[in-house]
């Protein structure tokens, strides 16, 4: 045994009872890193394990993943405490705020558009003050795993859809079903009002890193494989592949696919690593790139992370807990209900 599979097999060990003394609950995303996800009591995407902790009979919640992730625990399940090892933050939710949510609307009705004729959709990876406001605007959440649905419902209100944060994904969901898309920021006022979704100008750094030239390259080298990405990638990308799904999707995609079918997956290289064991010794599942596509958020958590939080609630100390202003977490909540229940 090494010295570093020694030092976090101890650290294992503590974080184990640390739990069991606390009455913790570990949860991590499929992104974090193996030894996390291998250590963690329960591991999902984030919608799916913000549910699960927030249901759990545990009232204490070590959250691995990012910010947002911790929020919807707290919006769903107020009375628990969510602690997070690192207060680490999705870039995508990073590029929008309230202000920033306030003044995109505002540049709308500058364009002769009114606040009741805009139906707004915040991808759930946006921060809760976003939910929030996006509540009171008559709107709601959607995940990569249920935006179908939730854009079926947009376009029966007969507004205007306003997508953000995450451009790709408003236009991948547009595109598919034939309606007209334009990019707040970038697009004349003239385009912006001849469209039917008005995306805003966000984006997975991630997801970013695929493009049609490692398509290419894949099916060049193998002609039978299967191309497999998340709606977060571009458009250039999402028409060349064979599936396109969300985190929970694509790991059941893959997973039933024959062992010999070589696959090349368009999403977080933690998740892609782990998904299948090698055929007869060879490799078959490959990184949709030539780079590594880790995200460095998700990255940002490390076992030493999750020991010195649970030491300091130990110590009544405690320190990374995430907290809610009260009319946040009921607009927010109301955001992720309205989509609960649609889905």
């Amino acid at each position: 045994m090494s010295v570093n599979e020694a030092d976090s097999k101890v650290l294992c060990g503590e974080i184990k009872a640390l739990l069991k003394k606390l009455d913790g609950l570990l949860v991590a995303h499929f992104y974090q890193k193996d030894e996390i996800v291998a250590l963690a009591d329960l591991c999902g995407d984030s919608l799916e394990l913000s549910r699960k902790a927030s249901v759990s009979d545990k009232n204490l919640i070590i959250f691995c993943g990012v910010a947002f992730m911790g929020q919807s625990v707290k919006v769903l399940a107020p009375q628990k405490r969510v602690v997070m090892p690192r207060l680490a933050c999705c870039s995508m939710a990073r590029m929008i705020d309230s202000e920033y949510y306030d003044k995109s609307i505002e540049t709308l009705e500058a364009y002769g558009l009114k606040r009741e004729e805009i139906f707004p959709i915040t991808y759930i990876n946006s921060n809760a003050d976003v939910k929030a406001k996006v509540a009171q605007m008559g709107g709601l959440v959607c995940t990569s795993a249920n935006a179908h649905k939730i854009f079926d419902f947009a376009k029966a209100q007969g507004k205007k859809i306003f997508f953000l944060p995450d451009r790709c994904l408003g236009e991948n969901l547009a595109r598919a079903d034939g309606k007209k898309a334009s990019l707040l920021g970038r697009d004349s006022k003239e385009v912006i009002l001849d469209s039917d979704v008005i995306c805003y100008d966000g984006f997975c750094s991630v997801h970013q890193l695929f493009t049609p030239s490692d398509v290419a390259f894949y099916r060049s080298k193998f002609p039978d494989i299967k191309i497999v990405v998340h709606p977060e990638c571009d458009s250039s990308v999402v028409e060349l592949a064979d599936f396109v799904g969300s985190t929970s999707q694509i790991i059941t995609y893959v997973q039933n696919l024959p062992l010999a079918q070589r696959v090349a997956v368009g999403t977080e290289f933690n998740l892609v690593n782990r998904l299948r064991p090698k055929y007869n010794g060879t490799q078959t599942t490959f990184v949709l790139s030539s780079s590594k596509p880790q995200c460095p958020t998700m990255n940002e958590t490390t076992l030493q992370d999750i020991l010195d939080v649970l030491l300091a609630l130990e110590d009544d100390k405690p320190i990374n807990e995430v907290f809610l202003e009260s009319s946040v977490q009921k607009w927010a909540k109301i955001a992720l209900d309205r989509m609960l229940e649609l889905s």
